[in-house]
């Protein structure tokens, strides 16, 4: 067994995997960009090396600074976990050329299934079903076109080297074929640095399935049965479950035998994932295989039992597999959700920053896998995952119930989060009853989901959507009023102060205030005094409600817990400039403080769009295509700008017809977040 092993990664999955070293006794080795000087990862480690500059091209994908690395700290392995190194044929081959273990397949296995088009050709030799389409190795845009025509559309464009949705286009009719086969290979370029494509019918309705694999050195290889990933955005997993609901027994074993069949074909080895489409007809094909560890793995730990980090090490050393197909069987129910720092206003765009506040839910059968603690940073330059939500029960309906519990009691500060999309997606009746189709989030209309604005009752807890929206706007008030200080005491929970003990001369006059809120459009006036009888209480209208007694206090974490009569109310607050964020049951509201209006919004009647002038980058990115001029008349939603960001790519479009003032970058140009790339009139 090794002594030391070297992490080629950051984030949740480095510590993941440093959690499993560290039972097995196995010293570990983290690296770091500029960027990361600080992260968790570093504090977790038992060594760690500093390997470049912030941008992943200076730091985390330089071979040669890695393995300079794995040499000066005696690494005798390296493990990748996953995205970064993790399916580069060239540092597979650069590792066992250093005599520096690789934890994960040989390069041979990783480069047969790392080209999709290869990779469904082996499937398609040993027998297994792939989806209807085009894998040529002609490029050539009139083969394609023609090529289109002849499967049909609906279709796909996905490129031959990627994952993760990048490079991939949906495309309804043959005169969009040639805008999108231009954009899909632009971003297959830019992704994998290879432009090839292919196409695919499209298959409606689909569920996402993958099976779990697992090989060793001297010719056995099981699989540990399926994780259901269909609900996806922008072809992107958000969650994971296992088992899939749509599978019987038979289905099980017999797509289970086909991934361990085109496994066994590749010469496969170490954990490794074969994923698969579903049909309403219960038809299943081949899409692809991810020759690393999953994301979503720990789904499958949790229904199995089974560590596959430490699977993958002892593989890696030498060791034959403990386990027999016969011996793996799955119990229970998990469930993985991916909260990211995404703004939902602003079509799910990384949302960058230092998080003042994560609140971690607690409680039996949960997992909070996390490269991200209170006053760390989420940068422009990595995936911004802050957590991954796993849940288990000894049922699908326990485990839903559980994750709907996490997910309410998680809080988080200083970033914009999906974490209200995840609750409208646990709390859904189709995703209760099993309806989870790779369409999910469109069909249910939950892309543009706004919880304050739907009209719901929480029968469990007698609590309407109103009295919701009351108790975070009297949080808020009570907050924005006493702006507790930071002190010692506040921190460790003891001597936590009242209203009395906090606002000096303001207390003995025993006034009123009122605060005023807008929320979405609406606006809200709280007004507030402190009790002349009761310490810690105060009187609160809000609205044209009658007032009521309040108690309160102040805990850790900008926890504000309400007493109303025997009712107590956990509420999270945090105010910064202009706004009050309160955090409560699993929903944020933004409370925007009365600011005088703009210049620009009052002389056009309050409409924003047509008052906004200058279009602006919505992240650090490249200008891949500029497709107007100085002087232009553009039609309303027009595209006028594409912007390369986090290799994906991102449309800047005319908020309303107009002339196009000025164009102020050029295609290649490098622009920060806010730049103005446009200016209409």
């Amino acid at each position: 067994m090794f002594k030391k092993v070297l992490i080629a990664n950051r984030g949740e999955i480095a510590i993941r995997i440093m959690a499993t070293c560290r039972e097995m006794g196995i010293t570990t080795v983290a690296i770091y960009s500029a960027a990361d000087c600080n992260a968790r990862h570093i504090r977790e480690a038992d060594e760690a090396y500093y390997i470049g500059p912030a941008p992943a091209a200076q730091s985390y994908l330089r071979i040669d600074a890695i393995l300079d690395v794995a040499r000066q700290s005696g690494a005798e392995a390296i493990h990748p976990g996953y995205g970064f190194l993790s399916e580069n044929v060239d540092f597979v081959e650069a590792c066992k050329k250093a005599g520096i273990v690789f934890i994960g397949p040989p390069a041979s296995a990783m480069r047969l299934m790392g080209s999709k088009i290869a990779a469904k050709q082996l499937a398609h030799s040993v027998g297994a079903p792939t989806i209807p389409g085009y894998d040529g190795e002609r490029q050539e845009d009139a083969v394609l076109i023609s090529e289109a025509q002849r499967i049909g559309f609906p279709l796909l464009i996905k490129a031959s080297a990627g994952g993760g949705g990048k490079g991939m286009r949906i495309v309804h009719a043959v005169t969009d074929f040639k805008e999108h086969l231009a954009s899909a290979q632009r971003e297959a370029l830019a992704s994998f640095g290879d432009a090839t494509v292919f196409l695919e019918r499209l298959i409606q309705q689909p569920r996402h399935i993958e099976i779990q694999v697992l090989g060793d050195t001297f010719g056995n290889l099981i699989h540990l049965g399926e994780r259901e990933c269909s609900i996806q955005r922008r072809h992107q997993k958000i969650v994971e479950e296992s088992p899939s609901v749509a599978l019987t027994p038979a289905l099980r074993n017999e797509m289970g035998a086909t991934a361990v069949r085109i496994a066994r074909a590749a010469g496969y080895v170490n954990a490794g994932t074969l994923e698969f489409l579903l049909d309403t007809d219960k038809q299943f094909y081949f899409l692809e295989m991810n020759t690393r560890l999953q994301v979503e793995h720990p789904v499958t730990e949790l229904v199995t039992g089974i560590d596959l980090v430490r699977h993958q090490i002892q593989i890696a050393a030498g060791q034959p597999l403990s386990l027999t197909q016969e011996q793996i069987s799955a119990r229970g129910h998990a469930i993985e959700m991916r909260l990211y720092a995404e703004d939902p206003g602003n079509n799910f765009l990384p949302s960058t920053g230092t998080v003042t506040c994560f609140v971690k839910p607690e409680g039996p059968g949960m997992r909070i896998d996390s490269g991200i603690e209170s006053n760390d940073e989420i940068t422009q330059f990595y995936d911004p995952m802050i957590a991954k939500l796993i849940v288990y029960g000894e049922d699908r309906t326990t485990a839903i119930e559980r994750l709907q519990a996490a997910l309410k009691q998680q809080a988080i500060f200083g970033v914009k989060t999906n974490a209200q999309l995840l609750l409208a997606i646990a709390t859904h009746p189709a995703f209760q009853a099993g309806f989870t189709f790779t369409s999910f989030l469109e069909d249910y209309g939950l892309l543009g989901y706004e919880p304050t604005k739907e009209a719901k009752t929480d029968h469990e807890q007698g609590t309407s959507d109103q009295e919701s929206l009351y108790r975070a706007l009297i949080a808020a008030a009570i907050s924005d009023v006493v702006r507790i200080k930071e002190d010692k005491s506040l921190r460790n929970g003891q001597n936590l102060p009242t209203p009395w003990q906090m606002l000096g001369p303001w207390r003995m006059t025993g006034e009123t205030r009122s605060t005023n809120y807008t929320l979405q459009g609406e606006k809200h006036q709280v007004a507030i005094s402190p009790s002349q009888e009761t310490s810690g209480t105060w009187y609160v209208q809000v609205d044209a409600q009658p007032a009521e007694p309040i108690f309160c206090l102040f805990g850790n974490n900008d926890l504000i817990l309400l007493r109303l009569g025997t009712k107590q109310v956990h509420t999270y607050v945090h105010s910064s400039e202009g706004e009050t964020q309160v955090i409560f049951d699993g929903r944020t509201y933004r409370f925007e403080r009365r600011q005088p209006p703009g210049v620009d919004v009052t002389a056009h009647g309050g409409n924003i769009a047509h008052s906004q002038k200058a279009l602006t980058a919505p992240m650090a990115g490249t200008i891949v295509k500029v497709q107007v001029r100085d002087g232009e008349t553009v039609q309303h939603r027009q595209v006028l700008v594409i912007l390369s960001a986090m290799k994906m790519e991102h449309s800047i479009i005319a908020p309303y017809e107009g002339r196009v003032r000025r164009v102020h970058y050029h295609e290649g140009e490098v622009v920060k977040g806010g730049a103005v790339i446009v200016e209409m009139e």
